[in-house]
Order: C-alpha cells, then structure tokens, then sequence
C-alpha cells in the first residue's frame, strides 16, 4: 500500500484515496496544429515505464483535490519526493542520485 502526503492539506493519504494521473511534466505542444501524427502519438500514449526511480502526478480525490507530484521507486514504491503541481523535478538531481545507488 502506498501512503503519500499531500503538499496541500498536509494529510497522509492511502492510494485508494488518491487518483493516480500518470508521468508528471508532460507537456501539451504550444501549438498544436504544427505537431504531426508522430508527435501527438507520443504525447497522447508513449510514456515510461521504468524500473526505479518514476516521476507521477497524483490528486488528493479524498481530501482537498488538489494535483501534485510524487518521484516514486517503481519496485520498493518508496516515495523519495513530493511537491506542489507547479514545481518542477530537479531531474539532473536525479540522475545523480540512481547512479549512485
């Protein structure tokens, strides 16, 4: 069972409280009429699926449904990170730190 604290109203949630929507900092193109068949394809279904380390968006459906971001190991399901919706992962950070576990 994975237990996350939301950013905003500060209470531990279960994830059946929450409302998982994915990898985070995905983002729609600025113009959408110039992106290709290609390009929409990747945004709409091509995403990661790592092994470790895996950056989500998760909304607290239960409590104040509010959208926020978790940096999450995929196996242990260890929560490493989580911040406000706005706030963007450090991901060099990142990257450091799985090669040096």
């Amino acid at each position: 069972m994975i237990i996350i604290r939301c950013p905003y109203c500060l209470e531990e949630r279960y994830e059946d409280e929450l409302f998982y929507g994915g990898e985070a900092d995905i983002f729609r193109a600025a113009d959408p009429a110039t992106v290709s068949d290609e390009g929409w394809t990747g945004y709409l279904y091509l995403r990661t699926n790592p092994k470790g380390l895996h950056h989500e968006q998760w909304c607290c459906s239960a409590g104040c449904g509010q959208w926020f971001k978790v940096a999450r190991h995929t196996v242990t399901h260890k929560v490493t990170e989580i911040l406000p919706f706005e706030t963007q992962f450090n991901y060099q950070s990142v990257d450091q730190q799985e090669t040096k576990t």
